[in-house]
């Protein structure tokens, strides 16, 4: 059965490539995609689960990143529009469903904005223990690094994208130092700091919860894609997938033998465990390479604030477009660039963030230390992220499905891998997705909250989240005019 074009195209499918201009190739996808799902600091918090972490990553690997990307890589091809799971839903189940799957990944990038200034805030303190001791001191921070991720966003993309290219170089350095600071560690006599005896191999209910972390650390796969009428070449979608997912799984391995070979095991859960590694396994040059990688990883979070923010605001730029927002969501500047989409995004980034930092910390006083703050919002944030995101990747793997009978004639002439291989993908795919989601709530992925507190956090804030997408969704349908013209919705977009 073949669906026609004009009952499923989208008004930003037939505009939105004259609005924005081409300029992104394979390299900048690939840098993109390692922005968003390689998350080295989570290589410090799974360390927490001693060797297991390896057979959690391998299952990770196998059963949601790989199926990931041939699923994203198919759909991907077959409908290269702006805004990636929010068209590709859209064409599966319609109009309600496209814009929740759409709000279920945007959304975490909110989230993930202020874990990535969280960050900068762990390594900064790393460089200091007597810096940032204050929360507002850290809010103040994260909302700073917000700010420079909209300036960044709204620069002609071109130059943007190149210094995220040259930061996604000096980033893989610093994760091979974080490898050979392990290899060093045991080349100069030191034991393991974690035990590597056969037990600690073993998947138990005490370190299920991982298996969690792990959906979060590589979810992303299909945000580059986010930009699908920017890329200059339609063979980007593919290479990007291949090689992003090659330099993600090798990274993760790297950084987890660095960390829980090298750092002590009382660092684990801090995002700077990482460059505590580097500290400990260079030796008497640890603390210059220890700081050194500190920078980087300062910089790179940064420049990955400005990458959630511009290709997640392009979600919202294409809403506006189809009149699922107001139109001003749409608005480009001069450079060619969703800046009202990525302003919104800031403001709202930032006023989480005052809230947990500034405003919370003094009027019902959290009970953490200052220097566990920041460690404990970073845990409670991610994994909040990991249940909602999930919901988006679980609509993923069943559009596949839903997309192969509804366009049967364009699936087989793009079709990537026999069917038999889809069916597999959106399987395991839908499997690790729902386990993610319900290991996550098993435990803290840190000690400094109770099982108790965890859920009601992660709980509370998945909840309402998809409680308020509902509520924008018909909020939305019962206000905005949907009646414009193309012209009209260019017009006011471009004006």
């Amino acid at each position: 059965m073949t669906t026609t074009a004009d009952s499923s195209v989208l008004r930003s499918e037939r505009i939105a490539a004259g609005i924005l201009p081409k300029v992104l190739h394979s390299f900048d996808m690939v840098a993109i995609f390692v922005a968003i799902v390689l998350f080295i600091t989570n290589a410090a918090v799974i360390a927490g689960a001693g060797a297991a972490a390896y057979v959690y990553w391998i299952l990770g690997f196998i059963a949601f990143l790989i199926p990931g990307a041939i699923v994203t890589g198919q759909l991907g091809l077959m409908f290269p529009g702006e805004g990636s799971i929010y068209v590709w839903t859209h064409k599966a189940f319609g109009t309600f469903m496209g814009f929740f799957a759409g709000f279920c990944a945007w959304w975490p990038g909110i989230l993930v904005m202020i874990v990535s200034g969280d960050a900068v805030v762990s390594f900064v303190q790393q460089l200091n223990s007597n810096w940032l001791q204050a929360p507002w001191q850290q809010g103040v921070i994260i909302i700073a690094v917000i700010a420079s991720s909209l300036v960044l966003s709204v620069l002609r993309f071109r130059v943007t994208q190149n210094f995220v290219n040259i930061v996604f170089l000096a980033y893989g350095g610093a994760i091979v130092l974080i490898g050979l600071a392990g290899v060093l560690w045991l080349l100069n006599g030191h034991p393991s700091q974690t035990s590597y005896v056969a037990s600690s191999w073993t998947l138990t209910p005490k370190n299920w919860t991982f298996f969690g972390l792990v959906i979060l650390a590589l979810l992303g796969i299909e945000v580059p894609l986010n930009m699908g009428v920017e890329i200059t070449n339609v063979r980007a979608i593919t290479r990007y997938l291949l090689w992003g997912s090659v330099v993600v799984m090798v990274a993760y391995l790297i950084a987890t033998f660095g960390v829980m070979t090298a750092a002590p095991s009382s660092t684990y859960g801090s995002p700077a465990a990482v460059a505590t590694a580097v500290q400990q396994g260079f030796g008497v040059a640890g603390h210059v390479l220890g700081a050194i990688v500190n920078i980087i990883f300062i910089g790179f979070f940064i420049f990955t604030t400005a990458v959630y923010n511009y290709s997640f605001g392009r979600l919202l730029f294409v809403s506006g477009l189809d009149r699922r927002l107001p139109t001003v969501m749409s608005k480009v500047n001069a450079n060619k660039v969703p800046w009202v989409a990525v302003l919104v995004q800031s403001i709202i980034a930032a006023f989480f963030t005052a809230l947990t930092f500034i405003i919370v910390p003094y009027t019902l006083r959290t009970g953490f230390s200052p220097t566990d703050l920041s460690t404990v919002v970073y845990n409670i944030l991610q994994a909040a992220v990991t249940v909602i995101w999930c919901v988006s990747m679980v609509i993923l793997f069943v559009d596949v499905i839903i997309i192969r009978y509804k366009y049967h004639d364009t699936f087989t002439r793009i079709r990537l891998a026999p069917d038999w291989v889809f069916y597999l993908c959106s399987a395991l795919g839908l499997i690790a997705s729902a386990i993610g989601v319900i290991v996550t709530f098993i435990s803290p992925w840190i000690g400094q909250l109770n099982t108790a507190q965890w859920d009601v956090w992660i709980g509370s804030i998945g909840l309402l989240s998809l409680i308020v997408a509902v509520a924008i969704f018909f909020v939305g349908q019962a206000t905005i005019k949907g009646n414009v013209s193309d012209d009209e919705i260019i017009a006011q977009a471009t004006s």
